[in-house]
Order: structure tokens, then sequence, then C-alpha cells
């Protein structure tokens, strides 16, 4: 037989190990991006990290290869020598 004590301790149990994951994968995912930056023109259609232009919602939604309204993070220091059919990456969104 399961007390309301025994739940309430394996409710808290579950919700602290909840809990402590998310902060993981967060504390994970900025240490990440730090070391990254957003490149703009250098995405490969449908290959977008997220946001950007008309037609667009987020991650993986770019229409065309190389949109100069959409980004991808790259490592930081290296957008700008990205080369393209275009030209090179951009640190600012530019028109296609």
């Amino acid at each position: 037989m399961t007390t309301k004590t025994e739940i309430t301790a394996a409710t808290l149990a579950g919700a602290l190990a909840t809990a402590l994951t998310l902060v993981s994968a967060s504390a994970e995912m900025g240490g990440e991006k730090a070391d990254k930056e957003k490149c703009y023109g250098v995405s490969l259609k449908g290959q977008n990290d997220c946001a950007a232009g008309a037609g667009t919602s987020c991650a993986g939604s770019s229409k065309v290869d190389y949109d100069g309204s959409i980004w991808k993070y790259v490592p930081k220091g290296t957008c700008t020598t990205i080369k393209t059919p275009n030209g090179v990456g951009s640190l600012k969104a530019v028109k296609s």
C-alpha cells in the first residue's frame, strides 16, 4: 500500500530531477552559443537556425540557399570569411 507521504516524496524527487535537467541543458546551450555568432547569408535551404524574413518561422524554415536575411550560428570570428556564391557571410541581415 502506498501512502500519501510516499507519493509526495516521489513527486518531489521527480520534479527536482526535471528541474536539474532543465538547468543543465540551459547552461550547456548558453555556453555553446557563447562561442558562436549569427551569420547571415550562409545558410542552405532548410538549415537556418531561426526566424528571419518573410515566409520563415524558425529553425529549418528557410526557402532558398544563402538568403541574406536568414542567419545560422557559426564559430565566433568566422562569419565574414565564409564564402558563398553571393559573396561572404555578414554579421547583419542583408537584402538578397
